[in-house]
């Protein structure tokens, strides 16, 4: 493996600057690296290597003139293929958007490339971010690089395994109820669902548009930090975005200090259901946190124990009328019954050949649920239940700075072992879904390996709106402290993944 691909983006950004490598070496290092593992990973749905060097090659360009670049100019990213893009195809993991490429790069994607951050690839994702696991993907699954039998989470298994597979130093995610935080759990990464609003929407293809947010994935936590640096930030094509300027997030990683921080220990979700191992490693983060001068204290939140059960009435709904414009009339697929028919046939033929299982469950769901006579019963009590969840969070940041949790139950669970059980995919999402429904920024980062089967597990930190610098601050605190114990960071300690051919990688 090229030692450029193993370097932070932080570490490469150094050596880009100080012109110790281009950001054409950077980037070919990169794909090499894809070319050789991803058709056993099979993170990536789309590679087109003479648009990602052409844009290296306009950063080296750029750099050579003197012109003032960002500070991570030349690092290549790892797209999620929710966002949009100009020149890759955007499918949201679904056959309905086979193909199709965008006029336009989403917000987040066109603030990378103006940084000069050089994107890589589109990553594999449960199919319109509606998974856990990346196995509702329409084009196969990702495989976790820790264990090629094991699940990379979901929905954004693409990008947390490319980051954890070294095929990318950072990446983008999106996260609804999880779906960035999770997959950091189970690949060893971290990742930040930053406020509601922080980033811009725009371009990312609508799962549930009171839920969904863009955020980084990352090796380290200042990576994560400044990717979000680069993305933060008000955008007036995405009515959700937050007026405001945002504090360097890199800063409060660099100036990480836990003394006098106040640690609320979530007593709803620090129980049963958690992986002994799960738990082992949390308690252990726990004292680490508390010997370097955090204090400690329970809170409760009674209501998160509903959240699930609120999250799966919100969410259907919201994607039932998002993925309303996929009827086979303006851009997508388009699938006639046989001897052609009328607009609804084509549109029920469309349907039925586009969308996947889970993704119709889901549907139904949510149409079912904002129908005549259902909708005050389930809708509306849902949003209730969306209420007394904020008032939770409210309380709880009036007792202390951050709060804390596992960031999921257990440990990555093997490929097929729960497609055919949907309730038990969803709880993997117990502990990450209550920040969604408040908006309220959450970050996962790896805390050590389950001993029962060696596999990474992550610590959920989740702070009040609009303070993800806390996140951030103590994240990278704790980060500092485990990197010090374990004598290097985590993925270190992850198995070499075979050479294997680029069968798989679209």
């Amino acid at each position: 493996m090229s030692e450029l691909t193993r370097l932070s983006a932080a570490d490469l950004s150094a050596e880009l600057s100080a012109g110790n490598v281009s950001a054409v070496e950077a980037a070919q290092a990169h794909l090499d690296r894809i070319a050789a593992v991803d058709g056993a990973v099979h993170a990536f749905l789309h590679v087109n290597p003479e648009v990602t060097l052409a844009q290296a090659a306009e950063v080296d360009r750029k750099r050579a003139a003197g012109e003032q670049l960002g500070a991570l100019a030349g690092v290549p990213i790892a797209v999620k293929d929710v966002l949009v893009t100009k020149d890759m195809p955007a499918t949201s993991g679904s056959k309905i958007l086979e193909g199709y490429v965008s006029p336009f790069d989403a917000t987040p994607v066109a603030l990378a490339k103006a940084a000069g951050l050089v994107p890589l690839g589109k990553t594999n994702m449960d199919e319109f971010a509606m998974g856990s696991s990346t196995e509702h993907s329409a084009y196969g699954p990702t495989h976790n690089p820790w264990d090629l039998d094991r699940i990379p989470g979901g929905s954004g298994g693409g990008s947390a395994a490319a980051v954890a597979a070294y095929e990318a130093p950072l990446a983008f995610g999106s996260d609804t109820g999880g779906s960035i935080r999770q997959p950091a759990h189970v690949t060893g990464t971290v990742g930040v669902k930053p406020t509601y609003g922080a980033v811009s929407r725009y371009g990312s293809i609508a799962l549930a548009s009171s839920l969904d947010q863009v955020g980084p994935v990352s090796r380290t936590v200042l990576d994560a930090a400044l990717l979000q640096d680069v993305i933060a930030g008000h955008d007036p094509n995405d009515s959700t975005s937050l007026n405001e300027s945002w504090p360097s997030m890199a800063e409060a990683v660099r100036g990480a200090d836990l003394t006098g921080l106040k640690i609320g220990v979530i007593r709803e979700l620090d129980g049963d259901g958690f992986q002994a191992g799960v738990r082992q490693r949390y308690r252990e983060a726990l004292d680490l946190l508390a010997s370097n001068g955090a204090e400690i204290v329970e809170v409760s939140a009674p209501n998160f124990q509903y959240s699930i059960a609120a999250y799966y009435l919100i969410m259907p709904a919201e994607a039932s009328s998002n993925l309303a414009k996929f009827d086979s009339v303006r851009f997508g697929l388009r699938q006639a019954p046989a001897g052609g028919g009328t607009v609804e046939q084509v549109m029920a033929a469309t349907r039925e050949a586009g969308f996947g299982p889970e993704v119709k469950r889901r549907v139904i769901l949510g149409t079912y649920a904002l129908s005549a006579g259902y909708y005050d019963a389930y809708y509306g009590s849902a949003q209730k239940v969306r209420t007394l969840v904020q008032q939770d969070f409210a309380n709880a940041f009036e007792q202390v700075d951050v709060l804390v949790s596992p960031t999921a139950p257990t440990t990555a669970f093997k490929l097929g072992e729960k497609l055919d059980d949907p309730m038990a995919m969803y709880l993997n999402d117990i502990a990450t879904i209550p920040a969604n429904l408040a908006g309220v920024p959450g970050m996962s980062l790896p805390i050590g390996l389950a001993p029962e089967d060696g596999l990474p597990v992550g610590i959920q930190f989740l702070a009040p709106a609009r303070q993800d610098a806390r996140l951030y601050n103590v994240g990278g605190a704790l980060e500092s402290l485990l990197v010090d114990r374990w004598g290097g960071p985590l993925l270190a300690q992850a198995p070499e993944l075979a050479v294997s051919t680029q069968e798989g990688t679209r």
